[in-house]
């Protein structure tokens, strides 16, 4: 059987480090698990999720040019239904809320959103401090 990106198989952890976990696959090949594709959640330690000897079903996320495989435990896993965005509430204006717009949005794009809100945020702070403080003239 030839790997391939984004295949899944089953495999054996057969040694832990601090930055992942080895894994054999079958007809007597390796990869690695990083420490950051063993859950969904922060691992600090590898050894709260894996111990040597575990089954892991994995799936293959990359080959170098060196023949490493690199492993994931967590795309492995069944994908969590995805909640369909009831249409019928939450608009303002013809628009959804920003809360349920921002559910589909690359890191990205959610970024630049906080960054125009946090700017505008602090430009009407920074006029409400400067009305407060700007009609007011030293005394002699």
């Amino acid at each position: 059987m030839e790997l391939a990106v984004g295949t899944v198989l089953e495999g054996k952890v057969t040694g832990i480090t601090k930055f992942g976990a080895f894994v054999t696959l079958p007809e007597g090949k390796s990869g690695m698990v990083h420490i950051s594709e063993v859950a969904n959640t922060y691992v600090s330690d590898i050894k709260d999720h894996l111990t040597e000897g575990q089954e892991v079903r994995v799936k293959v996320i990359s080959i170098d040019e060196l023949g490493r495989i690199g492993l994931s435990i967590k795309k492995a896993l069944p994908q969590a239904p995805r909640r369909p965005v009831s249409r019928d509430s939450s608009f303002s204006d013809g628009k959804k809320s920003s809360q349920q717009n921002r559910g589909n949005l690359t890191f990205e794009d959610k970024l630049k959103m906080f960054m125009q809100d946090s700017e505008s945020k602090m430009s009407d702070l920074k006029g409400h401090i400067d009305k407060k403080s700007g009609s007011r003239r030293p005394r002699k």
